[in-house]
């Protein structure tokens, strides 16, 4: 019913800034709230950022506050995932995913896009 497929991973010094996106497809009305998650080699899955239909309600981890800003396009079809004053520790594979209620986790996800790895140098 959903289809996710993210872009704009790769590899970029630590300081440096990424934009990522999630394009959106099928039943856009079940894409309320979506985020971003992410996951290292050995670690859990961690909620990254939220957003609810507007992007007036979002989350954001501590880890990323101020650094980071989600925000959904006008259309409701593509959700962004700003990255700024990156970290090595922000090295991991981003996941866009829809959830079906708020706040989103992983525990309360319907779909998972297929990942963008991001590499951050030092």
């Amino acid at each position: 019913q959903v289809q996710l497929v993210e872009s704009g991973g790769g590899l970029v010094q630590a300081g440096g800034s990424l934009r990522l996106s999630c394009a959106v497809s099928g039943i856009t009305s079940s894409t309320d709230p979506m985020g971003w998650f992410r996951q290292a080699p050995g670690k859990d899955r961690e909620l990254v950022a939220g957003i609810g239909w507007t992007n007036f309600r979002t989350y954001y981890a501590e880890s990323v506050k101020g650094r980071f800003t989600i925000s959904r396009d006008n259309a409701n079809n593509i959700v962004y995932l700003q990255m700024n004053s990156l970290k090595p520790e922000d090295t991991a594979v981003y996941y866009c995913a829809a959830g079906n209620r708020w706040p989103i986790s992983t525990g309360n996800v319907d779909y998972w896009g297929q990942g963008t790895q991001v590499t951050v140098s030092s």
